[in-house]
């Protein structure tokens, strides 16, 4: 018999969760039966799956080293060097700035260097995260941002300011900004409704006026800071966050974002290329604003996070709008 204590970390999950991350190689078939059979007991009693576990809570399971072994995957550290910046970080978050084609999470098992793969070595090195001391638990990323697409991503150091902070992102009490630059003259303030589209095989977005099935309605918030010939930097807010949707929709409102190689002009974007050496979209998330006022993240009620823009922006931002 093995005998795990709930540590703080992984307080605040339901039990067949917490199984199904302990043994990371289990179909949930095993996890649900072992619990029917009461192979695996929470506190000495039979469990059901669904029982919010807490600190201080012990679960028992009477199976073999074997078994337990063959449903194990090992956590691994992948050594990283580290290209991310640092805003802010407390005891429960990290605020860092990805730079564009960083890629968030691995799409293969070829990529090694991620940002998620560089925020755990950092937090390894702290000594804030150690794999073995661990039931279940890991860091994680609680937003992400395209690989092409630079800035601010909120990473979590514990179960309860990831909760949080997801919590917080799908409630709207966290704001969401970012700075673009897109072909065409934006005069007031507006905010866009479309139904957003994507096809998984293309990888492409469309934004609808109309609704079709499948489509979900999003909304994206406006407000020039630039206009001059031909051009304007443009501070967005996402009301709504779904993928590609400040470059799909801006492109279907006639505003192609500024070297963006899927939905943007080539024509412009060629020209900017061979100029300033911009192979992607100039689009970064530069500012975030919590507005929780009540529960686990209430101390960072009213705070502001921004970050300068990378000197490669920065440099076609003045060149264009002789901005200082």
């Amino acid at each position: 018999m093995k005998e795990l204590n709930i540590e703080k970390s992984d307080a605040g999950q339901r039990l067949d969760k917490f199984l199904l991350r302990y043994f990371n190689k289990a179909p949930k078939s095993f996890i649900y039966k072992m619990l029917r059979k009461k192979r695996i007991k929470l506190n000495g009693a039979k469990a059901e799956g669904n029982e919010v576990i807490s600190s201080g809570d012990k679960i028992e399971m009477y199976l073999s080293e074997e078994t337990m072994a063959s449903f194990m995957e090992e956590k691994k550290i992948n050594k990283a060097e580290r290209h991310f910046g640092v805003i802010y970080e407390d005891e429960n978050i990290l605020i860092v700035t990805k730079p564009a084609g960083l890629l968030s999470h691995s799409q293969s098992s070829e990529d090694k260097d991620t940002l998620i793969d560089q925020v755990l070595y950092y937090l390894y090195e702290k000594g804030e995260y150690t794999p073995d001391k661990e039931n279940t638990f890991t860091p994680a990323l609680c937003n992400r941002l395209d690989r092409n697409t630079g800035g601010i991503v909120i990473a979590g150091k514990n179960l309860q300011a990831i909760k949080a902070v997801n919590s917080a992102i799908a409630y709207k009490k966290i704001e969401k900004f970012y700075i673009t630059m897109v072909s065409g003259e934006i005069r007031d303030s507006k905010e866009f409704f479309g139904y957003h589209i994507k096809d998984e095989k293309t990888n492409q977005v469309k934004v609808l006026k109309k609704e079709v099935p499948g489509a979900s309605k999003i909304f994206t918030k406006i407000s020039p800071v630039y206009v001059k010939n031909g051009f304007t930097l443009l501070q967005v807010e996402l009301i709504t966050g779904k993928s590609h949707q400040i470059r799909a929709h801006l492109r279907s409102m006639g505003y192609p974002v500024v070297g963006d190689r899927k939905y943007g002009d080539e024509r412009v974007n060629k020209k900017i290329r061979e100029k300033y050496g911009l192979n992607n979209q100039f689009l970064y998330a530069y500012k975030i604003a919590f507005k929780e006022k009540d529960g686990f993240l209430s101390y960072l009620f009213g705070k502001e996070f921004q970050c300068e823009l990378p000197k490669q922006l920065d440099n076609i931002k003045k060149a264009y709008f002789d901005a200082l």
